[in-house]
C-alpha cells in the first residue's frame, strides 16, 4: 500500500541571483521550517486559493506546459517520471505541486533529492514569475488512476477495478451503454495490453479496451502478510534457540 509524501520549498521574488527565502531540504514533510510554509497553508492574513492579493488583483498566469518542460529533464535524470503538475494560488503566493513516480515507488530520500534539484532549476529560471511560491513534491497515492503502460506495470500483483470502454450508441440519439467494470489482479503487462486474473481466469485486454484502473485496498491481504511475517519471525527465534542449545 503506497502513500504520499511531500517536501516543500519557498521562493520569494527578487531574482534568481540572490535567491532569497529559498529553502531546500530542511524540515520534515509538511512541517514549516526556515523560509518554508506548511504544505497547503495560505500566506498569513489571506484566504487559501482566492488568488487575489491585496486589493483583489489576480495573480499573473503561469504556463504549466513551460514548467513541465523545464522540470521533466531533471526528473528523468533521477530515473523518475513526472506524473502530475498543478499550479494554484494561496493568498499572495502560488503552490506548485509536482507528482513523481518510479519503478519500485519513490522513497522520502528520493523526494527530498528531487525537491532540492528542482528548487535550484526553478530558482534559476523565470518560469514561475516574480510571485513567491511553495514547491511541493510528492509521490502518487494509491488512488492514482492507472492510465499509462508504466502505471499498469508498476501495479503488477495488485487487485484493480477497471471500467471497460463503453459501447457506442446503437441508434441515433440513443444513450451509450454504461461501461462494465472488471475486477481482477494484474498478472502481466505488455506492449499490447494488460493481463488480469479475473476469478481464476486469465483475461487479456488491449489498452484501448480499458478505462482508468483503480487499485483496490486489500485489508485481508495485509493482515495475512502480517501473520506470515510473525510466523517467520517465530521460526527464526526457534531456530536461534536450537542453535544455542547445540552450542553454536
Amino acid at each position: 500500500m503506497s502513500g504520499s509524501s511531500r517536501h516543500g520549498s519557498v521562493r520569494s521574488p527578487g531574482g534568481p541571483a540572490s535567491r532569497p527565502g529559498t529553502a531546500a531540504g530542511g524540515s520534515s514533510a509538511g512541517r514549516p521550517g526556515p523560509g518554508r510554509t506548511a504544505a497547503g497553508r495560505p500566506a498569513p492574513g489571506k484566504g487559501a486559493g482566492d488568488g487575489r492579493p491585496g486589493g483583489g488583483r489576480a495573480l499573473p498566469a503561469v504556463d504549466a506546459d513551460r514548467v513541465a518542460a523545464l522540470v521533466q529533464p531533471v526528473i528523468h535524470a533521477l530515473d523518475l517520471d513526472l506524473e502530475g503538475i498543478r499550479i494554484t494560488a494561496a493568498g499572495r503566493r502560488r503552490v506548485l505541486r509536482l507528482v513523481i513516480d518510479g519503478d519500485g515507488g519513490v522513497s522520502l530520500d528520493a523526494i527530498a533529492l528531487a525537491s532540492r534539484e528542482l528548487s535550484a532549476v526553478l530558482d534559476d529560471s523565470e518560469v514561475m514569475g516574480e510571485v513567491p511560491y511553495t514547491l511541493e513534491v510528492s509521490s502518487p497515492g494509491v488512488d492514482r488512476p492507472l492510465t499509462e503502460r508504466r502505471h499498469w506495470r508498476r501495479a503488477i500483483g495488485r487487485l484493480v477495478a477497471v471500467p471497460l470502454a463503453a459501447d457506442p450508441a446503437g441508434a441515433a440519439g440513443a444513450e451509450p451503454e454504461s461501461a462494465d467494470v472488471v475486477e481482477g489482479r494484474i498478472t502481466g503487462v505488455s506492449a499490447d495490453g494488460v493481463t488480469l486474473d479475473v476469478g481464476g481466469e486469465s483475461r487479456q485486454f488491449g489498452y484501448g479496451d480499458l478505462g482508468p484502473g483503480r487499485i483496490k485496498i486489500e485489508f485481508a491481504r495485509l493482515a495475512d502478510t502480517d501473520e506470515a511475517e510473525a510466523d517467520e519471525l517465530s521460526a527464526d527465534e526457534l531456530s536461534a534457540d536450537e542453535e544455542g542449545l547445540n552450542g553454536y
